[in-house]
């Protein structure tokens, strides 16, 4: 067998056998081979091995099969699953909060501003030209209110876990942004990731000047910055995982060995090579194999 397909149920529902057992069906009917399932934690994740059949066709079978049912399904080859570097974005996906528009609000144009974001992250606008709109807005705002915004910051369930846990097996874990260092360096010490990128608000005297220190980090950036860490790291990149929500992120999802779109834009989630719509970030966990009980953090 020489790829596995994982089944991932999220904290509101529960895997059955009888779902594994369907899935496994339609591998065979498509002429694979099928292995005996895997449990990675009982009710909530579990591998599935199968050979002769290409990981892509083999997902697509399975979603088919299991049509309606709250799952994310992760196939690929098994022999570099474990990955060594997890580059992720951070807003809306290691964090749950956009913190530009979260700084809206101190102005009174969150709503505005979260327009912008929204259409900025479906690849409805420039990202660099949204960015320079959005903190055009921000112009007079003291800097001491990035204290008090950050105090609205909330981790997204399981990137504690994640970063833990990949770290502890010796992966590397980057934050890469189009966020703010302001607040990329304070998730970084939250949780522990080794390094952090994103872009500058210009600050003079304590106050922002509604301008942003260029060049801005976009998604050619963030591309080039996965592959720029995998040299430093010397990481092959089928073992590099990528993930992000955005239209900006796309192009380090289908750089990655594994680019997965995590509860993603529409236009994100159906190019990137994986998807989880359903879970947490634990599931990114699991689709590398790693048992429930091997969890860290």
């Amino acid at each position: 067998m020489n790829a596995v397909a994982t089944l991932i149920a999220p904290r509101t529902a529960t895997l059955d056998e009888a779902a594994v057992q369907t899935a496994k069906a339609a591998l065979v009917g498509l002429g694979a081979d099928a292995g005996v399932p895997d449990w990675l934690a009982p009710g909530t994740a579990c591998d599935l091995p199968f050979g002769n059949l290409a990981p892509e066709q083999a997902e697509a079978a399975i979603r088919h099969a299991l049509t309606g049912a709250a799952l994310d399904i992760v196939a690929q080859t098994a022999a570099t699953r474990r990955k060594r570097l997890l580059v992720a974005d951070m807003e809306s996906t290691i964090i749950e909060q956009e913190m530009l528009d979260e700084l809206g609000d101190y102005v009174g144009l969150k709503d505005h501003i979260a327009d912008i974001t929204a259409r900025a992250m479906n690849g409805e606008i420039d990202f660099k030209d949204a960015v320079r709109e959005r903190v055009a807005l921000l112009k007079g705002l003291k800097e001491s209110v990035i204290d008090e915004v950050w105090q609205r910051a909330t981790l997204m369930p399981g990137a504690a876990q994640l970063v833990g846990t990949m770290r502890a097996n010796g992966a590397a874990c980057v934050l890469v942004s189009g966020g703010f260092r302001c607040f990329t360096g304070r998730v970084r010490s939250w949780i522990g990731f080794d390094d952090d990128r994103g872009n500058e608000l210009e600050v003079i005297d304590g106050v922002m000047t509604g301008k942003v220190i260029e060049p801005i980090l976009d998604k050619d950036s963030k591309l080039q910055a996965l592959m720029a860490y995998a040299g430093e790291h010397r990481v092959p990149m089928a073992e590099t995982m990528a993930v992000g929500d955005g239209a900006n992120d796309l192009p380090m999802l289908l750089a990655a060995g594994l680019g997965v779109a995590f509860h993603a834009k529409a236009v994100v989630a159906a190019e990137a090579r994986a998807r989880v719509d359903h879970g947490d970030l634990t599931a990114l966990l699991y689709a590398q194999g790693y048992r429930a009980a091997e969890f860290v953090g």
